[in-house]
C-alpha cells in the first residue's frame, strides 16, 4: 500500500487500520480477523458527508435543497466507484475464496464501499483535518469539471407526477442476499399504477432506478 500512500501524501501511523478497511466480510471470515471493512466504511460515509457539506458551504451560494442534490451527486456509489477505481482501490481489496469465485470483478458495491472505509480510516488515524484534504482532493477535481455521477430520478417523478395531482410511492418488493451483500428491488407506484421498477444494492439507489425506468415510460 506504499504507493498508495505516497498518492494520497499521507504517512500512516496505524497500518493495520488500513488493511482492515480494505478487508471484505468473506475474508475477515475465513482468516478469522475481528474487524472486517463495514465498520470503517459507515464512519467513512459520515466523513464524506460533512467533508462535501463544509465545501459546498463554503463555496456554493445554493439552497438547502440544492446543495443537498450536489453532494447526492457526489458521494453517490457511482462517483465513490469511480473514485476508487481512479486511486486502483480495487488491487487492495482482500476477499475471501467463496467471494472470489462468485466475483470474476469485484462488485461494484465493494469497490465503492471500500473509499469510504480507506477516508474512515484516515479519520481515525490521522484526524480530520488529514481526511477533509485527502477527500476534497479526489473529489474536487470532479466537481470543478461537471462530471455527473448522478440524476434525482425521484425529484424528477415526484415533480412530474405533483402536476398532475398524481401521489408517488416506492414499494419494496424484494430483499435478498446476505447482510453484507444484499440486493433490493422497488416498484414506483403513480396513482396506485405500477410505472417502474429498480434492482440494486442500496434501498436508493434502487429507488432511483425505479424512478429512472418510470420516467423513461411515462406519458402524459
Amino acid at each position: 500500500m506504499e504507493k498508495l500512500f505516497k498518492k494520497l501524501k499521507i504517512k500512516p501511523k496505524n497500518i493495520e487500520l488500513y488493511e482492515t478497511a480494505f478487508s471484505h466480510s468473506s475474508y475477515a471470515n475465513e482468516h478469522k480477523k475481528k474487524h472486517d471493512y463495514e465498520r470503517l466504511e459507515f464512519l467513512g460515509d459520515a466523513v464524506v458527508d460533512l467533508v462535501m457539506a463544509d465545501y459546498l458551504y463554503e463555496n456554493f451560494s445554493e439552497k438547502e435543497g440544492e446543495m443537498t442534490k450536489v453532494r447526492a451527486s457526489y458521494v453517490c456509489e457511482n462517483a465513490l466507484y469511480t473514485y476508487s477505481k481512479d486511486l486502483e482501490l480495487d488491487t487492495y481489496i482482500k476477499l475471501g475464496h467463496g467471494e472470489q469465485k462468485d466475483n470474476i470483478h469485484i462488485k461494484k458495491a465493494i469497490i465503492a464501499d471500500v473509499f469510504e472505509a480507506m477516508l474512515g480510516a484516515i479519520y481515525i488515524d490521522l484526524g480530520y483535518a488529514t481526511a477533509r484534504r485527502v477527500a476534497l482532493g479526489i473529489i474536487i477535481p470532479y466537481v470543478k469539471r461537471n462530471v455527473t455521477f448522478f440524476s434525482d430520478y425521484k425529484s424528477a417523478l415526484q415533480e412530474a407526477a405533483q402536476t398532475h395531482k398524481k401521489s408517488v410511492e416506492y414499494i419494496l418488493l424484494n430483499e435478498e442476499g446476505p447482510a453484507h451483500d444484499k440486493t433490493f428491488t422497488f416498484e414506483v407506484r403513480i396513482d396506485g399504477i405500477t410505472y417502474g421498477r429498480g434492482t440494486n444494492k442500496s434501498k436508493k439507489e434502487a429507488e432511483q432506478d425505479a424512478a429512472k425506468d418510470a420516467l423513461d415510460k411515462l406519458v402524459y
